[in-house]
């Protein structure tokens, strides 16, 4: 992993803060600005981060959630001593990032939004030049190399060149690099982004095996909500450079309140005003707190979903409204980014490696 140049503002004291005993992440009060200077009223400044403030016990698979520009890879990255930080006091796995960076560096592993690895190096000359770069012995890092290779199914790939494989091959030596020299703490910058959903499910049983099995604290950027939910024991969602929730994906859910209920109707060329009077009348059910058009029919927010179906469509059937299919949902991790950032997550695909390309990806 490279090193950066430290931050250039000074940290306070660890001694008296507000975190866990336990804490692999702490932060508080962190900000990042972009131009202006430091001057809090220059015009001309971005405020990427503004004032943040969160913990990360030891062993937690804790998420991080944000549109794009909402401030998540800044925060990531003045976290691995990538980036340095306008103001606020981080600490990580135990060590000060203003005076222990490369100390701290040492304990974690990273894994960023571009593939950092070398396309005319084999897979197996990846990881153990990455192992060297961490000054592990060779026994050392030739066993586990191969351990790597096996557990990231890579093994008859091994001696080919990285240029040779496909996205989701190097994804997975990309990560298997972060793990060469066991980590206490890895960060992973939406490092599923582009691949297919085989290879995605792959590398999510990977994450689980090795936070269960080894405890590996893992702090987790993503685009995607179901790997969130799947995979992450606590999550937070910034935007505009600020946390707007946090919690369990559990807790955060259930402060939606309300189920989804999708009404699709027949499309034909009553299909307009059916949807309109479809509307008028779920509105009147007492369950629902919320509907609105969609292409083929109505979406509706209500308590007690199922219930409230159940009025729905007697209400439907009622006013002679046919209706095609329906289905209910509890409150899922997309409801909640959309109540919190008013937004859907944009994903970005992963390019293909190219001969110009595949050399310089590096960290």
């Amino acid at each position: 992993m490279a090193t950066a140049a430290r931050p250039t503002s000074a940290a306070p004291s660890f001694d008296a803060g507000p975190f866990p005993s336990d804490s692999m992440i702490e932060v508080q009060d962190l900000v990042k600005v972009y131009g202006g200077g430091r001057s809090p009223t220059a015009e001309s400044e971005v405020r990427a981060v503004d004032g943040i403030s969160f913990s990360v016990s030891e062993g937690e698979f804790f998420g991080f959630l944000g549109p794009n520009g909402s401030g998540k890879t800044t925060t990531m990255k003045i976290l691995t001593t990538l980036l340095g930080r306008t103001g606020g006091r981080v600490r990580v796995a135990g060590f000060d990032i203003d005076h222990d960076g490369a100390r701290m560096r040492e304990q974690i592993g990273y894994a960023g939004q571009s593939i950092g690895v070398d396309g005319d190096l084999t897979g197996r000359e990846n990881l153990m030049l990455m192992g060297r770069l961490y000054h592990l012995p060779g026994p050392v890092v030739r066993d586990r190399v191969e351990d790597l290779l096996q557990l990231l199914q890579l093994t008859e790939a091994a001696d080919r060149p990285a240029f040779t494989y496909s996205g989701g091959m190097r994804r997975r030596l990309d990560l298997g690099s972060a793990l060469v020299h066991r980590p206490k703490l890895l960060f992973l910058d939406e490092p599923t982004t582009g691949l297919d959903p085989q290879t995605r499910n792959a590398v999510w049983e990977y994450l689980r095996e090795l936070h269960v099995r080894d405890r590996v604290t893992i702090f987790l950027t993503t685009q995607y909500m179901e790997e969130a939910d799947q995979l992450c024991e606590r999550v937070a969602i910034i935007d505009h450079g600020r946390i707007v929730a946090q919690g369990t994906p559990a807790q955060l859910k259930a402060e939606i309140g309300a189920d989804s209920v999708t009404i699709r109707l027949p499309l034909d060329e009553k299909f307009e005003a059916r949807r309109q009077e479809a509307l008028e009348l779920v509105r009147t059910v007492p369950e629902v707190v919320g509907a609105a058009p969609f292409e083929f029919g109505v979406t509706v927010q209500a308590r007690n979903g199922g219930a409230a179906l159940v009025e729905i469509l007697r209400r439907l059937e009622s006013s002679h409204v046919p209706v095609k299919e329906v289905a209910v949902s509890p409150p899922t991790l997309d409801q909640v980014f959309l109540q919190h950032t008013g937004r859907e997550m944009r994903v970005e695909e992963v390019r293909p490696m190219t001969r110009m390309s595949r050399r310089g990806m590096g960290r």
